[in-house]
């Protein structure tokens, strides 16, 4: 029999997984209604309103059910320790430069806000590691490597 993957995920991105399926069960009931009122407007093969409005509820269906499954098969990993894992703060060297990121599950991931996956080249690189060591990975620019400061 094939075990249910569970997808690994901080407590903070848990928490924003709940705080989404809140705001889209919140939604719903306002999209059922705008459907409604546009199917009441007559021809349906050319009311531009009720297409939007039923494309518009498929959507809020689709992502609650998404995000239903995510938060049932969540794992919530707590960083620390003095190990690189998914949920630390890492700040590290490049040569003068000090960068923080925080090693996120794969559905949490944002470069732009430094958060990064534990599966994408830098995460694999840091997983593991601790104060002191070095991580390397390649970049489509070549090859960096990072001195890791402190964990948290």
């Amino acid at each position: 029999m094939r075990s249910i993957k569970r997808i690994p995920v901080t407590r903070e991105g848990f928490e924003n997984l709940k705080e989404e399926l809140l705001r889209l069960q919140e939604e719903r009931p306002q999209a059922v209604k705008n459907l409604s009122e546009a199917r009441n407007m007559g021809d349906l093969s050319e009311n531009g309103l009720y297409t939007a409005a039923k494309s518009r509820l498929r959507s809020i269906d689709s992502q609650m059910f998404r995000l239903d499954i995510q938060i049932k098969l969540a794992d919530i990993i707590e960083g620390g320790g003095n190990t690189v894992s998914i949920g630390s703060k890492v700040v590290v060297k490049d040569g003068d430069k000090k960068k923080e990121f925080h090693l996120v599950g794969d559905y949490e991931a944002n470069p732009r806000e430094g958060k990064i996956s534990q599966h994408s080249p830098l995460g694999r690189a840091l997983v593991g590691k601790k104060v002191g060591e070095t991580a390397v990975f390649e970049a489509p620019s070549g090859k960096i490597s990072y001195t890791i400061l402190s964990i948290s």
